[in-house]
């Protein structure tokens, strides 16, 4: 029983992190793709936008069809055309042609995430949800961190085509093991009139709305940090190369162990604590990162990290543990506001990028503070009026 729960965590790990590889491939070299596309940094940044729009789309989609259908051919159908988009994306010269694969890739991502979420929800005992749900946040991040690396520092920043050939390779050997080790299960959907009612009811309700937008929050002040470092990390007064830059993402190593962490805390001292914990420490984060001195980068990445990924593992396991059934359509609500929130971030810190610089993304990020901190003094009262 151990082993076969062991490699189905394997499995599960291995395929989140592979998804999330993709989306962040360009992250670390768009000054490079600026140059040799000749566009601007609102424009070069589509590359990572565009990923995040095709998620918002088609989350729900996918969410709703894993109650309906067995994941394996969800999950295969999605793994070759996010390879796909990759191949593409490595072979072009068009600049418009490499933002509509990754805008194809993004379609296919949640094929792999969105669904694979809710059939975890649906098959894992209630008590371990919370803990589980924080490793899949940590297959997340070793995934961005993945895709980051081979994107700006394994191959060399100007031949950031290979990367994508690798990703492709990885994304394509953990969909196949996922299809072959995932045990074959009954779709639990709910009744075909409740399910036409169940996006609405889901939307209605006042708490999960507030978790919803707890997400989105996450990753709109999130996002911008990390898709402008490289442009910050590259003038005065640092003055660092792509490679030097790309090594400073290894402090998303810290969200690897947080995850799980959070999801223990959340149970332990309640999620409203923890979110409002997080939502502080990410606030100082920003701050630091307004000082032009290396050690303050790099304590302020660590800190918006810790925030960020404390914040989306308890959103998440707030999520689930409030839901009795239609587990896939929350959850696809939950990533279509979560990816509505980094692509309206990273687009509209472009625009403060370009007027304002850095601190412009800074003080634009800081503005959602708010959402995580509202929601986490909500559960803290709900909490309360139930002792």
């Amino acid at each position: 029983m151990k082993k076969d729960i062991f490699k189905l965590q394997a499995v599960v790990f291995a395929l989140v992190s592979a998804s999330f590889a993709n989306i962040y491939i360009t992250q670390p070299v768009l000054p490079v793709l600026q140059h040799e596309f000749q566009v601007t940094p609102v424009k070069v940044s589509f590359t990572v936008s565009a990923v995040i729009f095709g998620i918002v789309l088609s989350s729900l989609f996918f969410g709703s069809l894993s109650d309906k259908i067995s994941i394996h051919p969800i999950l295969l159908t999605g793994g070759i055309c996010v390879a796909a988009g990759g191949m593409v994306s490595a072979l072009t010269h068009d600049f418009k042609i490499l933002v509509a694969a990754r805008f194809f890739q993004g379609l296919f991502i949640p094929a792999l995430t969105t669904s694979l979420s809710a059939w975890l929800a649906r098959t894992l005992p209630g008590p371990r949800l919370s803990v589980v749900m924080g490793s899949y946040v940590s297959a997340t991040v070793l995934g961005g961190l993945s895709g980051r690396l081979l994107g700006g520092f394994i191959h060399p920043p100007l031949h950031w085509r290979y990367a994508f050939f690798s990703a492709a390779g990885l994304i394509l050997a953990a969909t196949s093991a996922a299809v072959l080790v995932l045990p074959r299960t009954k779709s639990v959907g709910s009744p075909s009139n409740a399910s036409k009612s169940g996006l609405l009811s889901l939307l209605k309700r006042k708490d999960l709305v507030l978790i919803y937008s707890c997400g989105a929050g996450a990753l709109l002040i999130f996002s911008p940090i990390f898709n402008f470092l490289p442009y910050r990390m590259e003038g005065a007064p640092f003055h660092f190369s792509t490679e030097l830059t790309t090594l400073i993402y290894l402090v998303y190593v810290l969200g690897i162990f947080l995850g799980p962490v959070a999801g223990r805390f959340s149970n332990r001292f309640g999620g409203g604590r923890i979110l409002i914990v997080a939502t502080i420490i990410e606030a100082a984060a920003l701050l630091l990162l307004l000082i032009p001195w290396v050690t303050a980068v790099i304590m302020g990445l660590l800190g918006v990290c810790a925030g960020f990924f404390t914040i989306h593992a308890v959103a998440v396991g707030l999520l689930n543990r409030k839901l009795s059934r239609d587990h896939g359509k929350a959850n696809a609500i939950y990533m279509l506001f979560y990816y509505a929130g980094g692509w309206l971030g990273i687009t509209g810190a472009g625009f403060a990028f370009e007027r304002f610089s850095w601190e412009g993304v800074v003080f634009f990020v800081m503005c959602f503070l708010v959402i995580p901190l509202i929601t986490g003094l909500s559960e803290k009262k709900k909490a309360a009026g139930h002792e």
